[in-house]
C-alpha cells in the first residue's frame, strides 16, 4: 500500500478540465503531451553523475578502504561492511541526493550499482 501510494504521489497530474472538453485545437493531444512532459515526468539524473557521487560517499565512509571501491563493489562482501553499515551508508545517500529512501527500498540496496540504479530511476533525486 505504502509503495502503491508512493507512486501515486509521482504520477497525480493536475488537468484542465477546459483543456480536457475542448474538441477542437487538439485538446486531447495537448492533455497527452502535459501529461507525459518532462515536468510532469520529473526530472532525472544522469546516470554516470549518480555513479561518481555514490562512489564518493562510500568512500568517505570510515570503514571503507577506499581502493576496494568500483562500480559493482558491494557492501559486505567486498567492502567488508555489516546490514548497519550498509544503513549508515544508505542514509548518507540519501543527504547527498536529497531524498528520503523508503525502508523497502533501503534493504535491497547492497552494492553501489543497485544504488546508482535506485537513485538515477528516482524523479527526487537532486
Amino acid at each position: 500500500m505504502a509503495v502503491r501510494n508512493a507512486l501515486l504521489k509521482y504520477l497525480r497530474v493536475d488537468v484542465n478540465p477546459a483543456l480536457a472538453i475542448r474538441t477542437t485545437g487538439g485538446g486531447l493531444s495537448q492533455l497527452i503531451k502535459r501529461c507525459y512532459s518532462e515536468e510532469a515526468r520529473g526530472t532525472f539524473l544522469d546516470k554516470s553523475e549518480v555513479a561518481d557521487r555514490v562512489i564518493g560517499v562510500v568512500k568517505k565512509f570510515q570503514k571503507v578502504e577506499p581502493s576496494k571501491v568500483t562500480p559493482n563493489a558491494h557492501f559486505q562482501n567486498d567492502l567488508g561492511l555489516d546490514s548497519l553499515d550498509a544503513v549508515e551508508i544508505v542514509m548518507a545517500l540519501e543527504e547527498e541526493f536529497g531524498f528520503e529512501i523508503p525502508d523497502d527500498e533501503a534493504d535491497k540496496i547492497n552494492s553501489i550499482k543497485m544504488a546508482v540504479d535506485f537513485i538515477a530511476s528516482h524523479p527526487q533525486a537532486k
